[in-house]
């Protein structure tokens, strides 16, 4: 894959930087720049191209995000 290859984004993504480019172009930033910056902010938004998700560490996630230690007493001895 060349260097600046776009294929690796995902349609959001691509989307996103398109978006981005137009508003810095209205500000008067020349076309070069504007995309130069929309990827850049793209990639500090999303961690870059494409990730995968794996479904087993959101399952795992929601299923702790509910459990509190609150029941465990301390083992200090005084």
């Amino acid at each position: 894959m060349p260097r600046g290859d776009k294929s690796s984004y995902s349609g959001k993504q691509k989307r996103q930087a398109e978006h981005i480019e137009d508003s810095y172009k209205k500000r008067g930033v020349s076309s070069k720049t504007a995309a130069k910056r929309a990827w850049a902010t793209v990639n500090k938004e999303t961690g870059g191209g494409k990730k995968r998700k794996s479904t087993k560490a959101k399952k795992t996630a929601r299923k702790s995000a509910g459990r509190k230690s609150a029941g465990r007493k301390s083992s200090r001895s005084k």
